[in-house]
């Protein structure tokens, strides 16, 4: 069995951000943690290759990951009513995983308190000294063993925790190329609502355009369930030829994902010296779907206890009255209480930009809150808040992870 301060499963964005903070070096009163990064060999159990996006201020960490990013972002509603809005001093960035698996992966290469090996993980059992124990297998099946003072398991829960709503963030985007140049490399469609709505929930088109002629779009839904393949690839056809009106197009590839979006109380550890960790841990913004940017606040938190000596437990990546406002929010989309296409383009246009984006990452004061909240549709939105307290929290039925 060999040992290490820090365990970390998964080698996803929180994984990642996680080890990059730990190999920092350290110092002769306080030495870096000698840190074991375990993934899953290639395989089914590895995440797909997809895109992160969040907004920053000036520079940023991971700047030479970016593979893009705008000043402007615009809503469109279903009649064709666009607003546009700059953003600065922020930029709306967008990383590829695997430009950022490349960029940490060098920089842990060169760690020597860091190690990556490639096995499944099995379980991870406490131990009763309050180390745990970690039993692996490579791909050939050969068993692996690690004892741990600190165990950082980012691997998506096999189920959703009980919840009073569950809806999904489910999408399909192709990477194309247009024969004409009809994008602006300038602005970011962040949500046009020219797509047909459905029943429940809403939906709406996705543009990151990375020049005149090439951009991400994707079909986002809001809803109970995600859609097949066939469908997203329906909704995307209508959406780039008639919506759009780009012409021929060539498909260079293609990524799709589901997000919960739920007021579910997901725990962050799961034993004393056990820790869960990005979207286990609660990093996801139930409202948003965004995730890299409290991953990153998560895993920051996380490395400054250790170097303090302190016990490293994730600290929520969002406020109480954030995730309660979201709770809201998700209640009265799931019930039809608000038009999601109309709420979502209403905020964005009466709302100002800097204020906005600090309400998307939970970090607005509560008189800020209360404005925003006042240009929203106040009656339903106080009887779906008065309702809550009252509702009890349910397995999701037959959606596993």
């Amino acid at each position: 069995m060999s040992a290490a301060d820090v365990l970390i499963v998964g080698a996803g964005a929180a994984g990642l951000s996680l080890a990059h903070r730990l190999s920092a070096a350290g110092t002769p009163a306080r030495p870096a943690p000698s840190v074991l990064l375990i993934e899953p060999p290639p395989g089914p159990l590895r995440p797909p290759r997809r895109t992160w996006c969040f907004w920053e201020a000036g520079t940023g960490a991971y700047d030479a990951a970016v593979s893009a990013s705008w000043p402007c972002l615009r809503t469109i509603d279903r009649h064709g009513v666009s607003v546009r809005r700059h953003i600065g001093p922020m930029r709306y960035k967008m990383i590829r995983s695997d430009d950022f698996e490349a960029l940490v992966g060098r920089d842990l290469t060169a760690r020597p308190n860091v190690r990556r090996a490639e096995a499944t993980v099995d379980d991870i059992v406490p131990l009763p000294d309050g180390t745990a124990r970690v039993r692996a297998a490579d791909a050939d099946g050969a068993p692996l063993q690690v004892r741990a003072r600190w165990v950082f398991d980012s691997r998506p829960p096999r189920a959703l925790p009980p919840a009073r709503t569950h809806l999904f963030q489910h999408f399909k985007g192709w990477f194309l190329r247009t024969e004409r140049p009809v994008f602006d490399p300038g602005v970011v469609d962040l949500m046009d609502f020219r797509t047909p709505q459905p029943a429940r929930g809403l939906s709406f088109g996705y543009v990151l355009p990375t020049s005149r002629h090439t951009a991400l779009v994707e079909y986002t839904e809001f809803g109970p369930a995600p859609l097949s393949q066939d469908a997203y690839d329906a909704a995307l056809d209508h959406y780039t030829r008639r919506v759009l009106g780009l012409g021929p197009v060539r498909v260079l590839e293609s990524e799709c994902g589901v997000i919960p979006m739920t007021d579910a109380r997901f725990a962050r550890q799961s034993a004393p010296s056990v820790f869960r960790i990005g979207v286990a841990g609660g990093a996801t913004r139930p409202a948003t779907g965004y995730t890299f940017a409290a991953v990153q606040r998560q895993t920051d938190a996380i490395a400054r206890l250790l170097r303090a000596g302190r016990r490293p437990a994730p600290p929520p990546a969002h406020s109480v009255r954030a995730r309660a406002m979201d709770a809201v929010l998700l209640r009265a989309l799931a019930t039809g209480r608000v038009d999601g296409a109309d709420f979502f383009h209403r905020l964005f246009t009466r709302v100002p930009p800097p204020r906005l984006l600090r309400f998307l990452d939970g970090r607005t004061r509560l008189h800020e809150d209360l404005a925003i909240g006042l240009r929203t549709p106040v009656l339903p939105m106080l009887r779906t808040a008065a309702e809550l307290p009252w509702l009890p929290r349910r397995p999701h039925p037959g959606v596993r992870r």
